[in-house]
């Protein structure tokens, strides 16, 4: 009787863990393909095929890096992802968010205190950097980069299209 009920204990606790991952997961399966996201870890590899008996091809450090989303594969354990290079491959569904964040692509981009061309210029920002989406329309995002921000034309970055909305 007492090994069921540790048993039952051990199933209560794994359940509980499963439910605080699932709405995140869940949230990410049901849009549709494609979209959008990141890279939540550190460090995430991108392999080949969707298992971890496929070769990495890529390992990713750095947190935050937009990601498109191309396809979702046994209900989001496996996700097919693109980076802003065009290097597809597939990625644990885990290491996936739906925090929208931005590459800056081609030249500096000057970011403006408001979506508009005649916004004050508050700061620039290099190729390269990455920062966090929001309040997107009308080709104009904020974007925020470790709490220095301003709008910046959608057309500057990887990880939105010019005509999106986002709050």
């Amino acid at each position: 009787m007492r090994f069921g009920k540790r048993i039952l204990l051990a199933a209560a606790g794994a359940g509980l863990a499963m439910s605080a991952f699932v709405p995140a997961l869940a949230a990410l399966v049901q849009k549709k393909t494609p979209y959008f996201a990141s890279i939540s870890a550190g460090k995430a590899r991108m392999r080949t095929g969707p298992a971890r008996t496929y070769p990495a091809s890529w390992l990713y450090q750095r947190a935050d890096l937009p990601v498109k989303v191309l396809d979702i594969y046994d209900r989001g354990t496996w996700i097919k992802i693109e980076d802003p290079g065009g290097t597809q491959g597939w990625m644990l569904g885990s290491l996936i968010s739906d925090v929208r964040t931005g590459l800056v692509m081609g030249t500096i981009a000057e970011l403006r205190d408001s979506p508009r061309y005649g916004g004050k210029v508050v700061w620039r920002a290099e190729p390269g950097v990455v920062g966090r989406l929001s309040k997107c329309a009308r080709g104009w995002c904020y974007f925020d980069v470790r709490g220095r921000g301003g709008y910046v034309e959608a057309n500057h970055l990887w990880g939105v299209t010019a005509d999106e909305t986002l709050n």
